[in-house]
């Protein structure tokens, strides 16, 4: 595990799930001999660390086509970005949720200080 800590603004919703049948249930994972909901701490902080590479590879190539094509506006390349991010999540070729994002898209801009 990484010494690096999460923030608290990374998002920590619960997976959704369901399991069929009239009676309530509760949704657990067996992990290390205990019953789990939702992510381990490892598991979020392995989340947060690939949301985090993401965002910084999203500031080098917002920096490279704004440095490539002056007309381009910050918002413009953001927003292509954020459509070029969300097409991959709805093909199925990245896993991120609506959350996550989010906030990747967001961290890019902070870095960028746009």
């Amino acid at each position: 595990m990484s010494n690096r800590t999460i923030p608290t603004d990374f998002p920590r919703e619960s997976p959704f799930g369901s399991a069929p049948g009239a009676q309530p249930k509760l949704l657990v994972r067996l992990v290390d001999g205990r019953y789990v909901t939702g992510l381990t701490e490892e598991e979020w902080l392995e989340r947060y660390e690939v949301c985090e590479d993401l965002a910084q590879q999203f500031v080098s190539y917002c920096s490279r086509k704004i440095a490539e094509n002056p007309s381009l506006t910050h918002e413009m390349c953001l927003a292509r970005a954020r459509k070029g991010f969300a097409l991959k999540v709805q093909q199925g070729e990245w896993d991120f949720s609506p959350a996550e994002q989010d906030w990747v898209m967001n961290r890019a801009r902070r870095i960028l200080g746009w």
